[in-house]
């Protein structure tokens, strides 16, 4: 059990710290003025906005934690489901983007992320199959979805 208070002011340090980051980045990305495109088209505009806007966020949610005097509790009960998922992402950025086509990869990881948390545990795989039906139906349509937004949204090539 953590605190609320605790919790929340190192949610907000965390936050500061990786939107002065997303700043960072996004201003040291490289510029497309030598193919005179207009500077303020940079590729690191969006995320360097969005990083100011996480850290305005965490240094708001830094200000707030200050002030509460409540005496609520967090339960930290669900590690392993927070370990599945660290090991979700660690796997579909390092070992699925990049060896398998993007669409596949991203079904993958949306479909194993669906049924890791909507699978029942202890009602067999009969009794969970509309939960698994959910993960693939997730996976096919949203992994669609998301190489259709890239590609011809954002012209991004996808590996």
């Amino acid at each position: 059990m953590i605190d609320m208070k605790t919790a929340d002011k190192a949610t907000a340090v965390i936050l500061i710290g990786l939107g002065v980051a997303m700043v960072w980045g996004g201003y040291t990305m490289d510029r497309l003025e030598v193919r005179n495109i207009h500077p303020a088209s940079i590729p690191g505009l969006v995320p360097m906005g969005l990083g100011a806007l996480i850290a305005i966020c965490g240094g708001l949610l830094f200000m707030t934690s200050r002030d509460d005097s409540s005496d609520l509790q967090i339960d930290l009960g669900h590690l392993g489901k927070l370990l599945w998922t660290g090991a979700l992402c660690v796997t579909f950025a390092l070992f699925l983007v990049g060896n398998v086509p993007f669409h596949v990869a991203t079904f993958v990881f949306i479909s194993a992320f669906t049924a890791l948390f909507t699978y029942r545990k202890g009602e067999g795989l009969i009794a969970n199959r509309r939960s698994l039906a959910l993960a693939l139906t997730s996976g096919v349509v949203f992994s669609a979805l998301i190489s259709i937004l890239f590609r011809y949204a954002f012209l991004v090539r996808l590996p």
